[in-house]
């Protein structure tokens, strides 16, 4: 017998000799819930009804994925290379099922899927450069003082 069910064991020996329930838990320290919890494990199931229970759910009710969505998620992502937005847009528009990106998301991670990965190539910047003098000029104005500005012009031919 391990020491959780010996401590438990023995809030339920105070509580059957005194009969105060909060008299045990000011003593012992825990809430009333949890002293008629294990109150009522123990008399259903004796000390076997002291050791602590899983807290796991015993179905998923709400599991969205099934293996045909999760086939037609794989099948999107090899035929047209969609990261996990498009493909939820094309669920939608294509096939009238609504999946959350995360769910999309955790299909493709369970099954090793590599990311979208696109390289564009930058774009060189386009410069003006005009051959004649004087042809494009750009003009900037700085105010210096009250009634003092000015005035820079640099054409584009000579920079």
């Amino acid at each position: 017998m391990n020491d959780e069910i010996k401590q438990r064991l023995k809030w339920i020996d105070f509580y059957q000799e005194t009969g105060g329930a909060g008299v045990i838990c000011l003593r012992c320290g825990i809430s009333r819930p949890t002293l008629w919890k294990w109150l009522s494990r123990y008399q259903k199931d004796g000390v076997d009804g002291l050791n602590s229970q899983s807290r796991r759910p015993h179905s998923s009710p709400n599991k969205k994925i099934t293996p045909e969505f999760e086939k037609l998620i794989l099948s999107i992502r090899k035929r047209r290379n969609l990261g996990a937005r498009r493909i939820q847009s094309e669920l939608i528009r294509n096939h009238q099922i609504k999946l959350g990106l995360a769910t999309i998301h955790k299909v493709l991670k369970n099954n090793n899927v590599e990311p979208v990965v696109i390289y564009r190539r930058k774009t060189e910047n386009k410069r003006y450069s005009r051959p004649i003098p004087g042809e494009r000029i750009q003009m900037d104005t700085c105010k210096i003082a009250p009634s003092l500005y000015q005035y820079t012009a640099i054409g584009d031919c000579t920079r």
